[in-house]
């Protein structure tokens, strides 16, 4: 089984919301953490798009279930850590602005209108 073209793509954006979170963390930067929420949900639309690739692969043929089985595990795990960054991100907002964001990142994807 070859590598799905967008694992790539979610491993680098799962690298950089960790890394914006730390930055967010260590700079008090609330805004940059709540950058990271709005991250969030392109890493679980390429989760679902991985996971159903892979699927797809396997059931194709049979020779690929083990590799395949071992890249959906790695795309959970990115998956999973990126959720780690976005609840460290959700934190980062509750300690600068005493807001819980948990929950509302559809509210979080655009700035309000006339903000």
């Amino acid at each position: 089984i070859h590598q799905p073209d967008d694992l790539p793509r979610m491993a680098e954006a799962t690298r950089r919301m960790v890394r914006d979170t730390i930055d967010a963390f260590l700079r008090q930067d609330a805004e940059t953490a709540l950058a990271v929420l709005r991250q969030d949900d392109e890493v679980d639309a390429l989760r679902t798009r991985l996971v159903r690739e892979l699927i797809a692969a396997m059931r194709a043929d049979a020779e690929a279930i083990e590799a395949g089985v071992a890249l959906i595990l790695v795309v959970r795990s990115l998956e999973r850590i990126a959720d780690h960054a976005t609840n460290i991100a959700e934190d980062v907002v509750y300690i600068l602005r005493a807001e819980v964001v948990k929950h509302r990142k559809a509210s979080l994807r655009a700035p309000a209108p006339g903000a």
